[in-house]
């Protein structure tokens, strides 16, 4: 999901003092180069949210806030490419995202049809056809059936719930890239004001001051102050806004922002069901406090270290398809889960190893293989959204192997 604008070559002229004849010839621009410290945040952002939806333990949201992570990524990568006229990389953002979208759109909306699903069942028959765009341009959550039956033995059911469950982060990162240009306005202008205004905006939600107009605008504001922080602090690193402080601040300052997040989630709902996300403060400033640390501590690798790098391939895998393992993975720990449900049907693994049918890790196994043929059956759509030719498994392998002949013709 990442682009990148390409510096401007350097303009010359010969001086009088150089001799005639054709000027030398300028070397070729290059693209900066690819942060792997990001990638390899990413792809273990990506990795936490499929095992967390499937395990479901609360703390992993703890030790490792994905979506704080995600936000943040993208943020600095927005700040990045606004170097260019806005309208311009708001547009570019919006074609890279929307695609796999509709991909996803028109094959659940299709089914959700099949199964006898109207999209005025949610109370608006009037005006569905409005609600069934939100498809197109997820300004805010799209309809979607629930309570469907399954496809017995294969989807569970309620299946349109899962699918339609990883939406909201779509309709987020819409949002932020839709307002990026005018928060990196307001950070230049402001920087630590603006950054800390996301948590000062969820603290008065949390605290009730504030009367919210109807359930869609509550969402939206829910999610900008939530994970809004994370956003524009991904923005501030970008334009060195943290490398400005004294090395000792950070340090200092996150353990307690994020403590702070954890103290509150203790005193409200989060000792019942242990999970951050019914304390929206409590996420933020968790996130917020982690994310701060992290991108502190960026080494920024242009190449991987020695120990990283029988990981690359799969690394570049799941940064080069992030749309479509965030969009597809619910459904596939779903089918996964169905598949795996069956094996009871066998008399003879029912009685001697039902702890093996009991186990969550055949069925997370199970689900990164449905991940995978998703990768391969509608990842190029990505490929596509980006104006890039179609790859089935974009793991970089490729281009490695391009490099190496290079090197050798060299």
């Amino acid at each position: 999901m990442t682009t990148t604008g390409l510096p401007s070559p350097r303009d010359g002229a010969a001086g009088p003092d150089l001799p005639s004849g054709p000027p030398p010839a300028e070397p070729a621009t290059r693209p900066p180069a690819r942060d792997r410290y990001f990638d390899l945040l990413r792809a273990v952002a990506l990795f936490r949210v499929v095992l967390y939806h499937l395990m479901g333990w609360a703390w992993l949201p703890v030790v490792f806030p994905s979506m704080g992570v995600m936000f943040a990524l993208a943020g600095n990568l927005m700040a990045r490419s606004l170097k260019r006229p806005a309208v311009q990389v708001v547009r570019g953002r919006m074609r890279r995202l929307l695609p796999p979208l509709w991909l996803l759109g028109a094959i659940g909306v299709t089914g959700m049809l099949a199964q006898g699903w109207s999209p005025d069942d949610d109370g608006h028959p009037g005006w569905w056809f409005l609600h069934l765009g939100f498809w197109i341009l997820p300004l805010s959550d799209p309809p979607y059936a629930e309570g469907l039956p399954g496809v017995h033995g294969v989807v569970g059911e309620d299946w349109a719930a899962e699918l339609a469950g990883p939406l909201w982060y779509i309709r987020a990162y819409l949002w932020f890239v839709l307002l990026s240009p005018y928060l990196l306005k307001l950070l230049r202008a402001l920087p630590w004001p603006t950054v800390f205004s996301p948590l000062v905006l969820s603290a008065v939600l949390q605290a009730g001051w504030v009367s919210l107009p109807g359930e869609r605008v509550d969402s939206a504001l829910t999610d900008f102050s939530t994970f809004g922080a994370c956003w524009i602090l991904g923005m501030a690193h970008q334009q060195g806004v943290l490398k400005r402080l004294p090395q000792y601040v950070v340090p200092s300052l996150a353990p307690l922002v994020a403590g702070a997040g954890l103290w509150y989630a203790f005193r409200n709902d989060f000792g019942a069901d242990h999970d951050l996300d019914s304390v929206p403060l409590a996420q933020a400033l968790w996130s917020f406090g982690t994310v701060l640390l992290l991108l502190h501590l960026s080494p920024s690798w242009t190449e991987w270290p020695r120990r990283l790098r029988r990981w690359d391939r799969l690394i570049t895998l799941l940064n080069s398809r992030a749309v479509t393992v965030y969009l597809w993975h619910n459904v596939c720990i779903l089918t996964a889960a169905t598949l795996y449900d069956r094996l009871w049907g066998f008399e003879t693994l029912e009685l001697n190893v039902p702890w093996l049918l009991e186990s969550s890790w055949p069925v997370l196994l199970l689900a990164w293989i449905l991940v995978a043929g998703c990768v391969l059956a509608f990842g190029w759509m990505e490929d596509l959204a980006a104006k890039r030719t179609p790859r089935l498994w974009p793991d970089g392998s490729t281009g490695r192997r391009r490099t190496r002949r290079h090197r050798a013709a060299a």
